[in-house]
């Protein structure tokens, strides 16, 4: 079996993809899916979980709903990003997969608990329910091999000038997992705006011609469309699946030891992520930050799944 991992997410088109690539490919174990609010509300996002899923054909992987609201008050969504449903583009039905009963605490708890070795958590939403665990049961901690997050910068932020969408949403929770001792990986935006959905790449999801790429095709049109009018891009970057691949093959998404902190209190920079990449300030790295990416081949990772995924069997 591939490595053991939970994908907590908040779909949202780049959340999408990476539930994509983490089900298809071997080198991944995709042991659960669980969801918080985030680019929708927390019952948008886990009906969006449910819909990739039934569309990709991806069955047997639980998928619990988390969070609604940050630590200490409502996060904002981005509806002006990923439209009114958090999925805007494509027509995607009804689900038939199911929902998990347990919530995703319960269900997280218990697949770190069951599973023989530790286990590999990516958040690719704000950090609310990961920071949740980990105040709730602060003994599972040896239960979780390293956290890989999408969220932050070394550079500027999204939301406001200094801080990214994740971090944004809730810089407490942030600020729990960036100081819990555990092994965590952060793929920010200034990676995440090297893995560009240009047109060639559409071009090839269309030229794969099965319902699935389809979906991913209007996915990434009407992604492109949003990013062109709220922040001028050209074609858009696609964020989440950045640490899926990163633990596929690492030298997709290069990394570079440095202490990040969480700008909590600053009245223009609250959710910002401090990036000490020069080592100015002495403090030991608390986490791998990336730096670089192989588009290319990240690219490449991500037709690939959706290729198996359109082919093969259910998983």
């Amino acid at each position: 079996m591939g490595l053991p991992v939970i994908l907590d997410c908040d779909p949202g088109h780049d959340d999408a993809f990476a539930i994509m690539l983490a089900a298809a490919h071997p080198a991944i174990d995709l042991l659960a899916i669980t969801t918080v609010a985030g680019n929708q509300t927390l019952a948008k996002t886990t009906l969006n979980a449910r819909r990739v899923c039934t569309a990709a054909g991806i069955k047997g992987v639980p998928i619990a709903a988390g969070r609604d609201r940050a630590l200490h008050g409502i996060a904002p969504v981005a509806a002006g990003i990923h439209g009114e449903s958090g999925l805007d583009g494509p027509d995607f039905g009804e689900p038939v997969v199911p929902l998990d009963p347990r919530g995703a605490l319960a269900l997280t708890r218990d697949t770190l608990l069951a599973h023989p070795v530790p286990v590999t958590l990516v958040p690719t939403g704000p950090l609310t329910n990961v920071a949740a665990l980990l105040l709730a049961h602060p003994e599972l901690a040896p239960r979780i091999e390293r956290i890989v997050l999408m969220g932050g910068s070394t550079e500027r932020g999204n939301t406001t000038p200094a801080a990214e969408f994740n971090m944004f949403c809730d810089p407490e929770a942030a600020d729990i997992v960036f100081s819990s001792g555990l092994p965590v990986t952060m793929v920010g935006l200034n990676a995440s705006h090297q893995a560009l959905a240009t047109t060639e790449v559409v071009a090839r999801f269309a030229a794969l011609g099965t319902p699935l790429a389809r979906i991913c095709t209007d996915l990434l049109t009407f992604f492109a469309d949003r990013y062109h009018q709220v922040f001028g891009f050209p074609v858009p970057p696609l964020h989440d699946p950045l640490t899926v691949a990163h633990l596929i093959a690492p030298q997709v998404v290069r990394t570079v030891p440095a202490a990040v902190a969480v700008e909590l209190a600053g009245l223009h920079t609250r959710g910002a992520t401090v990036v000490d990449l020069h080592g100015v300030t002495g403090r030991p790295p608390n986490a791998d930050v990336a730096v670089e990416v192989d588009a290319d081949a990240f690219w490449d990772l991500i037709l690939d799944a959706v290729r198996a995924l359109g082919s093969g069997p259910p998983h």
